[in-house]
């Protein structure tokens, strides 16, 4: 897409809509590296669309990138069944004001994310586009090649799935940086009762390093092991708080370098879980801001 593409009517639609087509594909795959490729992918069926028949751009284009998000999610299902240790989705370092859409802020968590990776594909498409996207039951069919009556089924168990497991209530971002800044002053200081005391008992700490770096290969549970784990970085690492997929987070320095991103669940003011994604391939996004929208 060079200078003389910025008049061209295909271009212009899907720039308008690139944030939102990523964000589906994300939100479907769990990894921004697939999401760009998913991106890719879609604009070279796009550029061979003929506009006049398109009634709804965002629509058609959101189906195009479903399709492909669909079929890349199926690779990369197979590719987690080898996977070292926990996997988690690659985070996002995203712009404040994604948290005042609290509904997106919640679609994108790393909560939800391991939320929808329990769905098969086709109900976690049918889930995103309907309960987060709000499209149209007809425009789902012909995204996911179903008939309406089949979609409102898949639709329905999806969301009795998902309200069976995501996180009670809605916290606020402010109650997440209350019990994230009193993690930090507890690790920065090596504190192991004040760890103890933002910590809920059975909290659960996963940690991603795709078996290129250290990590733990299964969850870690309880407040006491937890804590001991995390009482162990307190002289190597920097700490610094960001705002990751549309939630505090801390970043983890070591050297300079981004080695961690630490993502949290939080409950009654205490730190149920924890999620350390340490996988190098999946920090890339840790240097700029992504924008998502919906």
């Amino acid at each position: 897409m060079g200078q003389d593409d910025r008049t061209d009517p295909a271009t212009a639609a899907f720039l308008t809509h690139r944030n939102l087509l990523f964000t589906v594909a994300y939100e479907m795959l769990g990894s921004a590296a697939d999401a760009e490729d998913v991106l890719q992918e879609t604009w070279l069926r796009w550029a061979g669309v003929d506009l006049d028949e398109v009634r709804d751009q965002r629509a058609y284009l959101v189906q195009i990138a479903t399709r492909q998000a669909l079929g890349r999610l199926r690779t990369l299902g197979r590719r987690k069944e080898s996977y070292v240790g926990p996997w988690l989705p690659e985070p996002l370092l995203t712009a404040p004001d994604v948290a005042e859409d609290v509904e997106l802020a919640e679609s994108v968590s790393m909560a939800m994310l391991l939320v929808l990776e329990t769905l098969a594909p086709i109900e976690r498409a049918v889930f995103v586009l309907r309960e987060v996207f709000d499209l149209a039951y007809d425009e789902l069919a012909e995204a996911v090649d179903k008939s309406p009556a089949a979609v409102r089924q898949i639709a329905h168990r999806a969301r009795v799935h998902v309200a069976a497991r995501r996180p009670r209530g809605v916290v606020s971002p402010a109650a997440t940086r209350d019990a994230l800044q009193a993690f930090q002053r507890a690790v920065e200081t090596g504190d192991l009762q004040r760890l103890l005391d933002i910590l809920a008992p059975d909290v659960v700490l996963l940690t991603d390093g795709g078996g290129v770096v250290q990590a733990a290969l299964a969850p870690i549970m309880g407040a006491g092991r937890v804590a001991e784990v995390l009482a162990r970085i307190a002289d190597l690492a920097t700490l610094r708080p960001a705002q990751v997929n549309g939630h505090p987070a801390l970043i983890v320095q070591l050297n300079g370098e981004v080695d961690t991103v630490v993502a949290v669940r939080v409950a009654d003011g205490l730190i149920t879980g924890l999620y350390a994604v340490r996988n190098p391939e999946k920090l890339s996004r840790m240097e700029r801001e992504t924008t998502v929208s919906r």
